[in-house]
């Protein structure tokens, strides 16, 4: 780095706005479905939040979850969080905001495919097993067993007999995880009929979103109010003191997902984990050292 302190100064602004760049992209990219709203859907689902307080809340919870990560990685704690609620309820946005600035080695990602065949003859909670937290781990899910109780259910992909003995099954089960020292949290992200379909037709007019549009999801229209009756006897059935659900309120996607942050960050008392100073070593010189040149060819062409 050059001893231009002006330079410097520079250099660092530049660093620190980059840092910013991610979730600005991503937001950007949200302000151009409501263009797409303006142009030719009618009124939607407009945030009512204001974007500057959205922007200083995120990046500050944000850095309370980097001392929560630090917290359950000094503590050794298991930590498993369940993101579940309606296709287009903003789970996914809510957990990319947890993740954003966080240690992939200490806080990952959990979204099944489809159960294989030999998935499907296990049994049922089996193949979530080795996905659960070790000490020193969040672990999020993206979905979760709950699919027995949602999109299995509805959509015919377990028997009757099955399905209650997921309801008589899970509460031990969870319990188990909890007496095992894991600190289980639920989520069921909230949005009403009119928001789902609201954000549907938002990604089928957006080419960059219809990838996220399956046939399953296009379903979940059809079954609205199959997948209503299930969420209440699943919330009814499930909500123990051991592993409660918590409901986020999602129609308004920011709120929804500071909410769900702060709301997390105050289900795990933690504190500020003492680190040593930084000393960045000198970098070490041989006179015999010389750099080789890269070949031309080797490089990515300029582009921008």
């Amino acid at each position: 780095m050059t001893d231009d302190p002006k330079t410097q100064l520079d250099r660092i602004r530049e660093e620190i706005a980059d840092s910013f760049d991610e979730e600005l992209e991503t937001q950007l990219d949200e302000d151009r479905l409501d263009e797409l709203v303006a142009e030719g859907m009618g009124e939607g689902g407009a945030p009512t939040i204001e974007r500057k307080l959205y922007f200083r809340e995120l990046f500050r919870l944000q850095h309370e979850l980097i001392r929560l990560q630090d917290w359950v990685q000094h503590k050794k704690l298991k930590v498993a969080v369940l993101f579940e609620g309606r296709d287009s309820a903003g789970k996914g946005g809510a957990i990319k905001r947890v993740t954003q600035r966080l240690n992939p080695r200490v806080c990952r990602v959990v979204a099944l495919p489809a159960p294989t065949e030999r998935e499907r003859s296990q049994w049922y909670f089996q193949r979530y097993i080795p996905h659960l937290p070790a000490g020193g781990e969040i672990v999020l899910f993206d979905r979760s067993w709950y699919n027995r109780a949602g999109v299995e259910r509805v959509m015919g992909f377990c028997t009757p007999d099955e399905l209650e003995e997921f309801f008589r099954s899970v509460p031990d089960f969870e319990r188990m995880l909890v007496r095992s020292g894991i600190i289980l949290i639920k989520y069921w992200f909230s949005i009403t009929d009119e928001e789902q379909e609201f954000r549907f037709q938002m990604r089928i007019q957006d080419p960059l979103k219809q990838w996220k549009l399956s046939p399953m999801d296009l379903q979940s229209r059809v079954h609205w109010e199959d997948y209503t009756h299930a969420k209440e006897e699943m919330l009814a059935r499930t909500h123990t003191s051991d592993a409660p659900w918590w409901v986020v309120q999602a129609v308004d996607k920011k709120k929804a997902r500071l909410n769900c942050i702060a709301h997390l960050l105050d289900q795990i008392p933690y504190e500020t984990v003492p680190r040593p100073e930084i000393v960045l070593p000198e970098r070490v010189r041989h006179a015999d050292y010389e750099r080789h040149p890269v070949p031309p060819e080797m490089y990515v062409p300029e582009a921008y």
